[in-house]
């Protein structure tokens, strides 16, 4: 048992040992393995004694000994672009309030776009022992990348542990993965088909890495309520970039200067939304009486731009909620097992607020540096 008195004498006092928990509580040492693992049915009695010993003894797990040992870590692991974009960190936080109601710890992984960096990470939080491993966002279209993270949610599944596609596609039907995804394509459709209603039929199509599925699905909704309402859809109001700021008002700037004319833009999130504004405002031109904006996700920056950004909310904390409801128990379980299968499928829809205006008959204004303004 643990000398408590012995920082009194002098001595730095010994880490308590599983050995100590089980002599103060009265059981076995298997018994408190049991307890802490979870991985098997314990009378309620005897865990209250386990657990107080515990805290008496100030207990910590030995976080190497249990990967040896080949157990939970009771950790779930989440796998994301960039924790500062409010797209993943909203998603992120979904993920970690789920995973600390079900017990766990939650640990984040931040791959700035590398899809190296992220087979890299589900390779560590494997080698963690962890119950989940979450991948947020848009996947690169690459067959050999797909078949790696195929390759990886096989070993996870085999060793006890679920790989979870949050907002990106499968890696194949025999892949024993779980999904959560949004409907992204329907919400890009949404939206466009509400810019068309305004009266504006020369739309700019702004963001989103060309071989991210992300922009693949919003770029498709876009064109499908472009073709449904007889509207052109030519390439030069295409552009594919950044979800960012930067790219944003970088991009928007050049076409103000030089490109085609438009009466509406088409951010491929907010972000990107956020940069075309202030190009917009720097070129003197006025949303929405000039140049009617929108964007895609709602995060909260979105209603407290002026004008408020008219997009399509996300349900990014509630993706992030279901991804570890679908692979890891509540916890009044006694025992831990992942789901079979399957997955769930969220919603979108249209925020309207000030940045859309109906445009008047006639010709699309040239937004462009020749405009006069």
């Amino acid at each position: 048992m643990a000398d408590p008195s012995a920082e009194g004498r002098g001595r730095t006092p010994r880490r308590a040992t599983v050995l100590d928990v089980a002599a103060r509580a009265g059981v076995s040492s298997a018994t408190v393995s049991r307890v802490l693992n979870g991985n098997y049915p314990v009378a309620r009695a005897t865990r209250d004694r386990v657990d107080a010993a515990v805290a008496e003894l100030g207990y910590v797990v030995n976080a190497h000994a249990r990967a040896l040992a080949g157990t939970s870590s009771r950790t779930v692991g989440i796998i994301v672009h960039d924790v500062v974009d409010p797209f993943f960190a909203h998603i992120a936080r979904g993920v970690e309030r789920a995973a600390s109601e079900a017990g766990r710890l939650c640990m984040v992984c931040c791959t700035h776009g590398d899809p190296r960096r992220e087979l890299a990470f589900v390779d560590l939080l494997h080698e963690q022992r962890a119950d989940a491993v979450v991948l947020v966002g848009g996947a690169h279209q690459d067959r050999a990348y797909a078949r790696e993270v195929a390759r990886r949610a096989r070993s996870l599944y085999s060793g006890g542990a679920r790989l979870v596609l949050c907002g990106r596609p499968s890696v194949g039907r025999d892949v024993p993965t779980l999904s959560v995804e949004y409907d992204n394509e329907g919400g890009a459709f949404a939206l466009t088909d509400h810019l068309l209603a305004q009266g504006h039929e020369r739309i700019l199509y702004l963001g989103g890495p060309a071989r991210l599925s992300t922009t693949h699905d919003r770029l498709a909704g876009h064109r499908r309520a472009l073709e449904l309402r007889g509207a052109a859809a030519p390439p030069e109001l295409v552009h594919t970039g950044a979800f960012s700021p930067a790219f944003g008002h970088q991009r928007l700037a050049h076409l103000l200067a030089s490109g085609p004319e438009f009466s509406a833009v088409f951010a491929a999130n907010d972000m990107v939304a956020i940069g075309a504004l202030r190009a917009l405002e720097e070129a003197g031109l006025r949303v929405p009486d000039d140049v009617s904006l929108v964007g895609y996700d709602d995060v909260p920056a979105a209603a407290t731009l002026r004008p408020r950004l008219t997009t399509v909310r996300v349900p990014l904390e509630e993706m992030g909620r279901e991804a570890v409801r679908i692979a890891v128990p509540d916890t009044e379980s006694d025992a831990w097992r992942p789901t079979a299968g399957g997955g769930v499928r969220l919603g979108t829809h249209i925020v309207v607020r000030d940045s859309v205006t109906r445009r008047a008959s006639g010709p699309a204004p040239a937004c462009s540096g020749d405009s006069g303004r």
